[in-house]
């Protein structure tokens, strides 16, 4: 409910009505005044209440706090104590969570934290004229899973070429199949794709025919 009318014995009265309706303060709200209030004859005959519009005003959404408030919402429903440094960067605005239990914050291969950054995103970015991207990381937790998986493909890759045969990787997110794609396109002779529905997508590394 973003406007509402609202009668009363005088326009203060209606005003302040109005704002507990809209649970909103005199400087979020545009009033109108449609009709002043008539004592009438003798204050009997002919009065007349005060009626206004009062109208939200819409305020500008600020992507990074929007996020920020319901990350920690969300940590504070989990009960962990933990401390969010908000890095702002052209390409991305990172929140980066430091303090005990991170485990519980990043899940089996960071699944629990895709799971919340994809959250994230969404609040953030709702009502926003301009999308921002988020990225959730937890104790450096995104360096080194993409040096896990550069390791793994690059163990792979000599796996590949030495016989022959394409392989299979086990289901992955979207994030960590694109670090396999681009660390293989460094490797000669041999190429990647992915197959399958999300959530069991894998990727394929094959010899270039």
């Amino acid at each position: 409910m973003n406007k509402v009318i609202v009668s009363a014995k005088t326009v203060e009265e209606a005003v302040e009505e109005a704002l507990g309706r809209l649970k909103a303060t005199r400087d979020q709200v545009r009033v109108s005044v449609l009709e002043e209030p008539r004592r009438g004859w003798f204050g009997l005959f002919g009065a007349r209440p005060a009626k206004v519009e009062v109208e939200r005003i819409a305020t500008p959404v600020n992507p990074v706090e929007q996020g920020l408030r319901f990350l920690k919402e969300v940590l504070s429903t989990m009960g962990l104590s933990v401390e969010v440094e908000v890095r702002e960067e052209p390409e991305a605005v990172t929140f980066d969570l430091r303090g005990d239990q991170l485990g519980l914050i990043i899940g089996r291969r960071g699944q629990t934290l895709d799971a919340l950054q994809y959250l994230v995103n969404i609040v953030a970015n709702r009502g926003a004229e301009t999308r921002h991207r988020f990225i959730l990381d937890a104790g450096g937790f995104r360096e080194r899973r993409r040096k896990t998986l550069q390791d793994l493909a690059d163990r792979l890759a000599r796996q590949v070429l030495r016989t022959g045969k394409e392989v299979k990787l086990e289901p992955m997110s979207p994030a960590d199949r694109k670090v396999i794609h681009t660390r293989i396109q460094t490797v000669e002779g041999l190429t990647t794709y992915s197959e399958g529905e999300e959530p069991d997508r894998r990727v394929i590394i094959a010899p270039e025919k």
